[in-house]
């Protein structure tokens, strides 16, 4: 098996503890990275007391300056930064834990895929699956992949019912948009071929990093600047999930952006992606995919009403609508 050179690269944002438990199933690996790289865009210094004088060799700290705060920024800031020797570039959430394996199983996949220009790992603690032996078409309550199933939540089979679901596998992007996620992917063990990857779970050679850039149009947050990036990339190449890679995602509320500004996001940056992928869709599938998202937004509204967090279901579906209407006169470029 080939060797890779590694390095890690994990932009941060005032999240000092969780970083903190990620450092430490960092440094358990079977595979050490190379070099970590943290970018931290934090604006206080608790994250730099930590890790400023860590005393480990392999462990570089930067605090970025104002300009390059944000996701997207601070990744190109990372890669900039990163030893003309490595190899292999991987990006982490600052608020993950990896298995003891997790390197060592992404940087095999390169090695049974020479060619590959991009790879993911994959996240154990989101959903729960079951393995199954008949897959059930009919079966609205469930979704049914490659020898598993999960529950299926109420917008898909919504979707279901109303002939708005794509039936391509996961990860792969259908020329209407809201396509299934990685998340649709089962814990089989297995390596898939996808389309899009998550950006705080993946890996690319450093060659292609040097080529092509994190968009900065995706500011702050950044929602969806993973699928930008590795939809762009999968027109040149091709992209894996392994399912052995594997690491828990435990979602920190510090440094996320208000409910308003995110349902506004997932609409705006959405229809970006989505013309990233496909920049000239027809007309049906124009109309599909904007049916879609009033159906979705509709579904976050009737939240008030079904969920216990009410103002937040209130002020993310008011950004969906803002988010839906600014479309007409103002489209993403």
């Amino acid at each position: 098996m080939q060797t890779y050179k590694l390095s890690l690269i994990i932009c941060t944002y005032m999240r000092p503890e969780p970083l903190s438990r990620l450092m430490d199933s960092v440094m358990i690996q079977s595979k050490l990275p190379d070099e970590v790289l943290i970018i931290d865009g934090s604006t206080n210094d608790d994250t730099s007391a930590r890790f400023r004088e860590n005393g480990n060799n392999i462990i570089h700290y930067y605090k970025v300056p104002q300009e390059h705060r944000g996701l997207t920024r601070q990744r190109n800031y990372g890669i900039a930064r990163v030893n003309d020797e490595i190899d292999i570039v991987a990006f982490l959430d600052d608020d993950t834990i990896l298995n003891p394996d997790y390197f060592e199983q992404l940087l095999a996949t390169y090695s049974h895929f020479p060619a590959a220009i991009g790879v993911g790992g994959y996240i154990t603690n989101e959903v729960s699956w079951e393995k199954t032996e008949q897959e059930t078409v009919e079966d609205l309550n469930h979704y049914y992949y490659d020898g598993y199933r999960r529950t299926e939540s109420s917008r898909y089979k919504l979707r279901r019912k109303l002939g708005l679901a794509q039936a391509t596998q996961p990860a792969i992007y259908p020329e209407f948009g809201h396509g299934r996620s990685i998340s649709f992917l089962p814990p089989s063990g297995k390596i898939y071929k996808v389309e899009q990857l998550m950006g705080g779970v993946s890996s690319f050679p450093l060659a292609v990093l040097r080529e092509h850039k994190f968009s900065e149009y995706f500011e702050g947050y950044g929602l969806y600047e993973d699928a930008d990036f590795t939809l762009r990339l999968s027109h040149i190449g091709d992209l894996f999930v392994n399912t052995a890679a594997q690491l828990e995602h435990h979602h920190d509320a510090a440094g996320r952006p208000n409910k308003y500004a995110y349902g506004k996001m997932v609409v705006r940056n959405g229809w970006y992606v989505w013309r990233v992928k496909h920049p000239q869709p027809s007309f049906k599938n124009k109309l599909k995919w904007y049916q879609i998202t009033i159906l979705l937004t509709g579904i976050r509204f009737l939240n008030i009403f079904t969920t216990g967090e009410r103002k937040e279901a209130f002020t993310e579906s008011i950004g969906r609508t803002v988010g839906i209407i600014s479309l007409l006169f103002n489209k993403p470029r």
